[in-house]
């Protein structure tokens, strides 16, 4: 078997990619290359390959070996369009990396107001200290990011839907004004993935996953990946090479084990989230459900329009309570665990609060929040444990 370029299913595509016969040499999966020394024929033979180009060639451990091109490769093809992929040891040094290989001081960032904390942290850290300003925008904007981009400003960063509150960004709209300004694009696309939404084919210049999320789906590995688009990957390797980025073999090898059953692991986390965000929606205790699949979720129309699915992450807020009644529903539950991160097998629950990282936007909510990672439990489990807590909340605030 080895890697096909024929029009074929999400699945099939996930089976086969990156599945190169000069790296699995006759295995059904690329086996773990560990190195760090590379040795030489000769001191002839050692500079001959120290003048040539490194890519998919073996030269030194940092430079990869087959067990993460393999990887790199497969995320590649799962992009039409894309030029090439970069690993990392997570996803925040995939957003720092790429940042980096497009801002310079005196530079300026638009970053989406929604964006994953850790992400907010890099611009107002170590880029501030950079020389390189920030400036936030509302996720809704749409179109009229326009009127936001400066002489000075170089990126615009999406993330969509955005953290905790899910709103759908117009993609499409806002690279269409970055283009024309000249200005480059970054999308955090860990929610979907490119079987949901397929960045570059939508002319998004760099994709980000934490493929820590559902790449990996088991909960057990720190990955990321930047996939770029034509004319991007090129400086996108050699900063992430100057900066020293590495992911482990091992752990690249435990992403390609993950993202063989990638699709079908989607395929059943949309189903069950949205079983249970529809029931959430049949509850008093809840206000509203912040799922971009259903009508009350901000940017809704958007979804609809670009995304091929919707994955198992979504928030819902409470009508009414506070801290202690939140609290009281997610102690409660016996099947959702209580714990960052989300996309692999099990289901987990944290408080969400939005407004502790927002810079320009603020929408009244009834209540606190609660965001879900809905895992590949039987959905009637969860529901039946989701009742429980709601019961729980609703004896605490009264």
């Amino acid at each position: 078997m080895s890697d096909i370029d024929k029009p074929v299913g999400d699945a099939t595509k996930v089976v086969n990619a990156g599945r190169r016969p000069e790296w699995t040499q006759g295995i059904v999966s690329p086996p773990v290359w560990r190195a760090s020394t590379i040795l030489y024929d000769s001191v002839g033979h050692l500079r001959e390959s120290a003048s040539r180009d490194t890519h998919h060639r073996l030269f030194y451990g940092r430079k990869g070996t087959p067990t993460q091109w393999s990887l790199a490769d497969a995320l590649t093809s799962l992009e039409p369009g894309a030029e090439g992929t970069f690993l990392y040891c997570s996803g925040v040094a995939a957003v720092a990396a790429a940042l980096l290989s497009v801002l310079s001081p005196g530079d300026e960032l638009l970053l989406v107001d929604s964006a994953y904390d850790p992400t907010r942290g890099i611009a107002n850290g170590l880029l501030k200290r950079f020389g390189i300003t920030t400036r936030y925008y509302d996720p809704l904007i749409g179109a009229g990011i326009v009127d936001l981009i400066g002489e000075n400003t170089r990126a615009i960063f999406m993330e969509s839907p955005g953290s905790l509150s899910f709103e759908v960004q117009d993609v499409p709209a806002i690279v269409a004004a970055a283009k024309a300004a000249g200005v480059t694009t970054l999308l955090d696309n860990t929610w979907a993935t490119p079987l949901f939404f397929p960045a570059i084919e939508h002319g998004v210049d760099l994709t980000i996953l934490a493929c820590t999320k559902y790449v990996v789906g088991h909960s057990d590995v720190m990955l990321g990946s930047v996939t770029a688009g034509p004319g991007h990957f090129k400086k996108l390797r050699e900063t992430s090479f100057q900066l020293g980025q590495v992911a482990s073999p091992d752990d690249c090898w435990l992403g390609s084990r993950g993202l063989r059953t990638m699709a079908i692991r989607l395929a059943q986390h949309q189903s069950s989230a949205l079983t249970i965000a529809k029931w959430l929606q049949s509850r008093p205790e809840v206000a509203q459900v912040l799922h971009p699949a259903l009508p009350e979720c901000p940017g809704h129309d958007h979804f609809v329009r670009d995304f091929k699915g919707s994955s198992g992450l979504f928030s819902f807020v409470l009508n009414g309570g506070d801290e202690a009644a939140r609290a009281a529903l997610i102690d409660a539950l016996d099947l959702f665990g209580i714990g960052y991160s989300w996309g692999g097998f099990e289901s987990l629950a944290i408080p969400a609060d939005p407004h502790r990282h927002r810079t320009v936007t603020e929408r009244a909510a009834a209540g606190p929040m609660v965001r879900l990672q809905i895992g590949l439990e039987d959905p009637a489990d969860l529901i039946a444990d989701l009742e429980a807590g709601l019961a729980a909340f609703a004896t605490v605030r009264g």
